[in-house]
């Protein structure tokens, strides 16, 4: 049986790609859930995860006593044991751009990231208005986003990023959330993928588990006092 070692689903954007991919697939696991308290040496979060990750992070998927962590890594892992479940595409074009807008995902959109941090429970819009209005940077990312989407879902006729859902669509899935959480401005046909995406019931899963949490980390809201 395979394990998967997460966060906060309120919080916790890198836990939810391989979550909902493999919640998505049909893959079976068990979750273990590790509340964040705090990321220093002593605290619970880092020595429970400290026990299968030396990076003391996580996502962490353990598969029969081997751990792989990072999602990106997990992924990969994941395409590779069950290449019938297709979860990267079939054609080689294809596959090769849909690891590129991972891979970019990845390593980037910074600014996003930093200035909307996931937050699922939360509703920030005049946040949101904030900075749209203040951070260039942010509205670069969404750009690139919407660019990207908008020729995916063009040239593979939707309703997911290649046609049918992926690797892609689950790496994407915490940047929907935060669009919405924030109400950063988008076209319909991204909203309507949004919407898309937020239907999936992996996702829909994922949001309801999020929803019922009790934590409020005050690391991870710079923009509330309380949940």
């Amino acid at each position: 049986m395979l394990t998967l070692y997460i966060g906060n689903k309120n919080y916790s954007s890198w836990s939810m790609r391989p979550w909902v991919l493999m919640k998505q697939a049909g893959l079976p696991f068990e979750e273990r859930k590790v509340r964040f308290d705090a990321f220093d040496g002593d605290s619970q979060f880092k020595q429970t995860v400290l026990k299968v990750n030396p990076a003391g992070r996580v996502p962490v998927l353990v598969d029969d006593g081997f751990a792989v962590w990072d999602s990106l890594a997990i992924a990969e892992y994941l395409a590779e044991k069950f290449p019938e479940r297709a979860l990267w595409p079939r054609e080689q074009r294809a596959r090769a751009r849909a690891r590129s807008v991972v891979a970019e995902m990845h390593s980037g959109f910074g600014a996003l990231r930093s200035h909307c941090g996931m937050n699922i429970e939360a509703s920030l819009a005049d946040v949101g208005q904030q900075i749209w209005q203040e951070q260039a940077a942010v509205r670069s990312d969404v750009e690139r986003i919407v660019q990207m989407w908008t020729g995916l879902l063009a040239e593979h006729k939707g309703p997911m990023l290649f046609g049918e859902f992926g690797i892609a669509d689950a790496f994407y899935a915490p940047v929907c959330t935060r669009i919405r959480t924030y109400a950063l401005p988008v076209p319909a046909e991204v909203e309507a993928y949004i919407e898309r995406v937020h239907a999936l019931p992996a996702v829909k899963a994922w949001i309801a588990d999020a929803l019922q949490e009790q934590d409020f980390v005050p690391f991870d809201e710079p923009y509330r006092q309380s949940r």
